[in-house]
């Protein structure tokens, strides 16, 4: 069934990327029942909020891949399709991990090519009897997706190879990218069909799909999405050089939870979001959550595991049973050391071949005695590389035959061709050692399999006569650059391009005592056996319940196009400030109290030029001299500056460094001086700690304030900077235990400052100085960006709300940019602050005398 979906790719503005073919649309999938009797059109209405609420219970979850499995065949006779289902594919293994009333649905493609023609019954077919959703991708598309894009750019450079020279990988082509997109945009169009978005959890598996959580983000903002990534993620100086980087790491943050097999994985995505996104993390309660637009996404650290039951009942078969004693009477008398591979350049077989002739050369003794047979699995892309890899595999093995071997004797047994799974499970059997040496690889399940099957099941011993007490005996030799290797802390490790190191593996892997390789083996198959792929998925699962808990508790909405596209998600009582409505409260009030922080909030961050414009410097006289106004400055920065900017000013109140030095209105008041700690006596322990500190990290500073230092971090490598702006936290925290000085973390910022003194003490002091005065507002607003401001906007609530205050006043807390906040409105950006700051200051100018006569006069004429 072609899909629909190439027609719109949410107007993808840039690049070109809306050239895809199109296809025609043929009937569409039966749609979801949301009410009885009513079916739900989903294609009907674009409001992405408009999600239909669901009657039905059953848990569902949507699991989409690249490949649906099954088994495609057709039959010669009658040319009809038939299908299985793949009992080793992961997809349908991992639903032992969710309950027996969860309906499993799958969305993916074919691995056969179907007729147009014969498209709409397959796809009926196969959600009848399987509950698959194929995606029927156009035979071009295709190509470019998953040989071009998929194949020759994100697989090479996820295992850190770089096409630096055209023999090393192909560059970056835009019209596979393209084609990449397209085939996400239809899959997701597949997954729109059949979700109910209410109930339904979907499950993204692997690159392939990495910006279709954008596409079903966009058009249902609460969906329910996890995604799971299956190969490695490169360091972010690998994974910058991609020029579609961003519209990548936006896709994966479009989810609720992303999974990765290690923390090496999750650590360099997390790198890549800080380093290109500006995204920080933060670890609560064990887990790890990236704050996104008021969204937690989540981090999962959890490696895949093997099928138990899949894997005992191949062990129990009789043909494994017979296949075991055919393999022991070959290699009668051999010590055999197997190898398990797909043929590509990043499983290091022929590294594995060099460190084997280095064995046998170093141990002559081991002649005759020992022999790796290397089951060869078929290459999943096509291309010179994986020919090339192929042959030196082929000479290498030929080489060490030639000079080691003999008319009886190969050290060296490729097996080129494809093996039945009973086949492979009869050499794990009986292998005293398994090598999995790959330069680069993501998970690798054939240490877990080698290790399942030398435990064996008891029909395999009877079969063999095994006594059932006989001890269990496994060797691994693993390359330190896959997935499973942190898991198995009984193998050995090695780095696969140290062949001296790998042949000194081998050889104390073949010389062990029985007796320690039953302790390895032992551990592995606890670990092993309690990890397998349904605890794998189940965990999963439930991180993923627990992430999209909340998803009713709050507001969303989207912003952004195309590929940018993102959910802003904060609490139902956050909305936008209109000027407007400010404004009306502003004219039917007498007394008012107005906050103003200054960096980020009247100034933008951004700017050059941080003294004030000359317009915010008439805006705020303005307001200043309405004489129902006090208006305030209350910023981090020192006196000196901001009594020199705003000079012109005269009755402009200023809290300078966060309220200890405060300034009530006029440039010639006096300078308070906060009254709770006058002892800056700790300023010489902190000055030489921040002073070694910015010598160990280049592009970091130091500010000095009349009450505090500051250490700034914002043009230092972004995590050096972070790191070392943690390590000078708790150094100065250890420090000053017992000094009266409060060290906080603030944005690319330490800084060190008096205790008690913060801007929520400020806008408390002038309130109830106010109140004292006899002049209590009924007005108060505040607006600030950062931490410190929140300290402001939870002061002045619970200011208001004390007895001290006659009337409660009417309160405009706002922060500026949309984030979770203490604040209950907010503002974009400083543009519209200004905006806001000249409409209010619009309201206080009265209208010149002759206007209003001729405005009576004109009223009076109607």
């Amino acid at each position: 069934m072609a899909s629909r979906s190439c027609t719109n790719l949410l107007d993808l503005a840039s690049g070109g990327l809306l050239d895809f073919p199109c296809t025609p649309s043929p009937r569409t999938l039966p749609r979801v029942m949301t009410v009885p009797g009513i079916i739900s059109d989903l294609d009907s209405n674009n409001d992405a909020d408009s999600d239909a609420a669901s009657s039905v219970c059953r848990d569902r979850k949507i699991i989409v891949a690249n490949m649906l499995p099954l088994h495609a065949k057709r039959d010669p006779e009658n040319a009809k399709w038939s299908f299985s289902l793949d009992e080793d594919a992961l997809l349908l293994q991992l639903k032992d991990g969710f309950s027996s009333e969860t309906e499993v649905i799958y969305v993916g493609s074919l691995k056969a090519e179907i007729d147009i023609s014969e498209q709409d019954e397959v796809a009926q077919k196969l959600l009848e009897d399987f509950n698959c959703v194929p995606t029927f991708l156009p035979h071009d598309v295709h190509k470019k997706f998953y040989l071009g894009f998929c194949k020759q750019q994100l697989w090479p450079l996820f295992h850190y190879m770089l096409p630096i020279c055209p023999d090393h990988g192909d560059r970056f082509d835009r019209s596979l990218w393209q084609a990449y997109v397209s085939a996400n945009k239809t899959f997701a169009d597949k997954v729109m069909e059949v979700i109910n978005p209410e109930d339904d959890f979907v499950w993204v598996h692997d690159y392939h799909l990495m910006i279709l959580p954008t596409f079903l983000r966009k058009r249902f903002y609460r969906v329910k999405l996890g995604f799971f990534l299956h190969s490695p993620f490169p360091s972010s100086e690998i994974y910058r050089t991609l020029p579609v980087r961003d519209e990548i790491l936006r896709g994966l943050l479009n989810c609720d939870l992303i999974g990765f097999h290690t923390f090496d994985y999750a650590r360099h995505f997390l790198s890549c979001c800080s380093r290109m996104l500006g995204l920080d993390y933060e670890s609560k309660r064990g887990h790890i959550g990236l704050d996104y637009f008021g969204r937690t996404v989540y981090i999962k650290i959890l490696p895949v595991g093997v099928h138990m039951g899949r894997l005992e009942s191949v062990l129990n078969l009789s043909s494994t049973a017979a296949k075991i004693k055919e393999i022991q009477e070959q290699f009668s008398r051999k010590k055999l050391i197997l190898g398990v591979d797909d043929m590509d350049i990043f499983k290091g077989i022929s590294l594995k071949l060099l460190a084997i002739e280095q064995l046998l050369q170093q141990n002559p003794e081991l002649r005759g005695k020992i022999v790796l047979v290397q089951i060869v699995n078929p290459a999943r892309g096509l291309g010179k590389d994986v020919q090339e890899a192929k042959s030196e595999t082929y000479l290498t093995a030929k080489r060490i035959n030639e000079v080691y071997g003999s008319s009886n004797y190969k050290p060296v047994i490729l097996i080129d061709r494809p093996v039945p799974r009973w086949e492979k499970t009869a050499y794990y059997a009986v292998a005293e050692c398994c090598i999995v040496n790959a330069v680069r690889d993501g998970m690798n399940l054939v240490p877990y399999k080698y290790i399942v099957c030398r435990q064996g099941t008891p029909c395999m011993d009877k079969a063999l006569g095994i006594k059932a007490d006989a001890p269990r005996t496994s060797m691994l030799v693993v390359s330190e650059f896959i997935g499973c290797s942190p898991s198995l802390s009984g193998a050995i490790r090695v780095n696969p391009w140290d062949v001296d190191a790998v042949a000194d593996a081998l050889n104390s892997a073949i010389t062990m005592r029985d007796s320690e390789k039953q302790l390895r083996h032992e551990k592995h198959y606890r670990y092993v056996s309690s990890h397998d792929v349904a605890y794998w998925a189940r965990s999963f699962v439930q991180d993923l319940e627990r992430a999209c808990c909340d998803h009713y508790n709050k507001r969303c909405w989207g912003i952004g196009l195309g590929l940018r596209f993102r959910v802003v998600s904060l609490s139902p009582n956050f909305k936008k400030l209109a000027i407007d409505h400010i404004v009306s409260a502003y004219k039917r009030t007498n007394r008012r109290a107005i906050f103003l922080d200054y960096d980020g909030t009247v100034v933008s961050q951004a700017s050059i030029m941080k003294s004030p414009s000359p317009e915010l410097i008439s805006i705020l006289n303005s307001l200043c001299n309405d004489p129902k106004n006090s208006v305030y400055i209350v910023s981090g920065r020192g006196r000196s500056s901001l009594s020199g900017w705003f000079a012109p000013c005269e009755t402009l109140g200023i809290a300078a460094e966060h309220g200890y030095f405060l300034r009530s209105s006029g440039t010639s008041s006096e300078w308070e001086t906060s009254l709770v700690v006058a002892d800056l006596d700790w300023k010489e322990i902190v000055e030489p700690v921040m002073r070694l500190y910015t010598e160990a990290t280049d592009g970091s500073s130091i500010e000095i304030k009349e009450s505090a230092l500051v250490w700034h971090h914002q043009d230092a490598d972004p995590d050096f900077g972070s790191c070392q702006a943690k390590e000078l936290l708790d150094h100065l925290e250890s420090v000053l235990a017992n000094e009266p000085a409060v060290v906080k973390r603030g944005q690319h910022i330490v800084e060190v400052k008096p205790q008690g003194v913060s801007k929520g003490l400020v806008a408390e002091k002038v309130l109830l100085r106010m109140v004292e005065e006899g002049t209590a507002p009924d007005f108060v607003m505040c607006i600030g960006d950062d931490r410190s401001d929140e300290d402001m906007f939870e002061s002045i609530l619970s200011t208001v709300s004390s007895p001290f205050l006659p009337v409660p006043p009417e309160i405009f807390a706002c922060t500026v940019g949309r984030k979770p906040s203490k604040a209950k409105y907010y503002l974009d950006d400083a543009t519209d602050v200004v905006k806001l700051l000249q409409g209010l200051a619009t309201a206080s100018v009265p209208k010149p005398q002759h206007l209003a006569q001729i405005q009576v006069s004109f009223e009076s004429a109607i």
